[in-house]
């Protein structure tokens, strides 16, 4: 992993780590990697169409880059590390600073999730770094999912790092020949108890 030099100014630390696992600011080198997971996985995300390097690239330029130096930035994305590996990306997405909101974004390298004990634990590691960024760093004071129907496991995780189920949305996405349900989950930071 090469040195990074981004940070987010209004945070405390640049890295924050549990066991081997450690979230810091978005990698710029990351990006091709980051682009091949999520075409990938792009039936599990609200992506229309694969992404070109060229639509990567500005994304990170135009998008990405600025949100270091910004006060509020429209999203605070970290790469996912476990020994100097990045093994996924996520982060705060659509924030409202106003109501002190934020999206919850995930995308893990592709081969991790087709193991479902690694899936569920990294996902589980994820989920207690970036809660506590997000409720004890930054104070927000309402985290949110939306997640298709189709992926159990991302649920079923979600619930047990307490996220609860706040809305259903029917028919929604069409996904392989068939409608699915988009269900949101919310925890508030009045409901976080750090694990």
């Amino acid at each position: 992993m090469k040195n990074n030099n981004k940070k987010y100014s209004f945070l405390a630390s640049n890295k924050f780590c549990l066991d081997e696992y450690c979230l810091v600011p978005f990698m710029e080198q990351e990006m091709e990697l980051i682009r091949k997971w999520r075409n990938e996985q792009i039936d599990y995300l609200r992506q229309n169409k694969p992404l070109t390097k060229d639509e990567q690239s500005k994304y990170y330029h135009q998008v990405i880059k600025k949100s270091f130096y910004e006060k509020k930035p429209e999203m605070i994305l970290f790469s996912f590390i476990l020994k100097n590996n990045c093994i996924g990306y996520g982060g705060f997405v659509h924030i409202d600073w106003n109501l002190k909101k934020a999206e919850l974004s995930f995308v893990l390298d592709t081969n991790r999730t087709e193991k479902l004990e690694t899936y569920k634990k990294e996902f589980s590691i994820f989920l207690k770094i970036i809660l506590n960024i997000g409720f004890k760093q930054i104070l927000f004071h309402k985290i949110f999912t939306e997640t298709f129907d189709i992926r159990p496991n991302t649920i079923l995780v979600l619930e047990k790092a307490g996220f609860v189920l706040e809305n259903r949305l029917s028919s929604k996405n069409y996904i392989n020949g068939s409608y699915v349900d988009s269900l949101f989950h919310r925890i508030l930071i009045s409901e976080y108890v750090e694990k």
